[in-house]
C-alpha cells in the first residue's frame, strides 16, 4: 500500500470526514457520499469575518476575509485540479466534478483569494499544476480562465487584467 493511500481517521461530519495522511501528517477533508458535477455539498458561513488573509481564511470581498463555519471545511487542500470550489455568492460548496465516496476535497485557492498570506509550492502532480500558488493577483490571464473563480476573484481579474 503507497503513502498516498494510508490515512488516519479523525472525525466525522455530514457527507465527510476529516482523516490525516500519515506520510505528512496533513489533514483532508473526505466525501463519504458521492456527488455530481454543479451538486451543493454544504452552505457554508462565516465564524469571524478579519480584513487581513491567513492561511484558514477564504477572501470574500477586497477586504474581508472569513473563517469557515463549519469550520472543518478548513480542512479542504489546494489542487490545481480542484474537485469544490468555495462559491461566496451563495455561501454553498459546489462541486466542480462529479464526487465518489473516498475523494479527497480539493478547491484551487486562487480561485477565492486574490492575495494570499502564505504562498507555498503546489506538488499535485497534476500535468495543470501550477507550481508556486499565489493569488490570483500574481497569476496570468490563460491560467485564470481555466478555472471557475468566485465572482470576487473573477470581477478583480476583470478590472485588473482583464478577464
Amino acid at each position: 500500500m503507497s503513502n498516498h493511500h494510508q490515512l488516519k481517521f479523525i472525525s466525522s461530519h455530514p457527507n465527510c470526514e476529516v482523516k490525516q495522511h500519515l506520510s505528512n501528517e496533513q489533514n483532508g477533508l473526505f466525501a463519504t457520499a458521492s456527488f455530481s458535477k454543479g451538486d451543493i455539498i454544504i452552505d457554508f458561513g462565516s465564524s469571524k469575518i478579519v480584513d487581513t488573509p491567513n492561511y484558514l481564511t477564504v477572501q470574500i470581498t477586497e477586504n474581508k476575509h472569513i473563517h469557515l463555519s463549519p469550520e472543518y471545511l478548513q480542512y479542504i487542500n489546494h489542487s490545481c485540479v480542484p474537485n469544490v470550489l468555495f462559491n461566496t455568492a451563495s455561501m454553498q460548496l459546489e462541486c466542480l466534478t462529479d464526487v465518489a465516496i473516498g475523494d479527497e476535497l480539493f478547491f484551487f485557492y486562487p480561485a477565492t483569494e486574490w492575495k494570499m498570506s502564505q504562498v507555498f509550492d503546489c506538488h499535485c502532480g497534476k500535468p495543470a499544476c501550477v507550481g508556486l500558488i499565489q493569488g490570483a493577483s500574481e497569476l496570468n490571464v490563460e491560467v485564470l480562465r481555466k478555472y471557475k473563480l468566485t465572482d470576487f476573484i473573477k470581477s478583480m481579474a476583470q478590472k485588473h487584467k482583464g478577464l
